[in-house]
């Protein structure tokens, strides 16, 4: 059973930037794929951003963003540490949502909420105008 846990969230002005991180326990970690989602009330859970295991490039990962997340989040990895992290730059206030770190199984890849078997309780991001 995996467990993951969320931090970093915060209040930040637009075009500011955080951090989010997430561990996980009860897993080998290196090969499940991680991901982070937002939701705010009253929507659909919407995807973010994938790092899953391929086997192919500098580290054997790959990763996949939204349109809305291309270009100023990076989601990365620190195996050592059983972390993942949302690195999100020039925030809008649209970026506003509860963000949620998610897990599948080994070897799987992450580009929907159904390809999600673990959640997270997720950390509040609030992007002031």
């Amino acid at each position: 059973q995996v467990q993951v846990v969320e931090s970093g969230g915060g209040l930040v002005q637009a075009g500011g930037s955080l951090r989010l991180s997430c561990v996980a326990s009860g897993s080998t970690f290196t090969y499940e794929p991680y991901a982070w989602f937002r939701q705010n009330p009253g929507k659909e859970r919407e995807f973010v951003a994938s790092i899953n295991w391929s086997g192919v490039g500098w580290d054997g990962y790959s990763t996949y963003y939204s349109d809305s997340a291309q270009g100023r989040f990076t989601i990365s990895r620190d195996n050592t540490k059983n972390t993942v992290y949302l690195q999100m730059n020039v925030l809008k206030p649209e970026d506003t949502a509860i963000y949620y770190c998610a897990a599948a199984s080994a070897l799987r890849s992450i580009r929907g909420v159904d390809d999600v078997i673990f959640w997270g309780q997720g950390t509040q991001v609030t992007v002031s105008s």
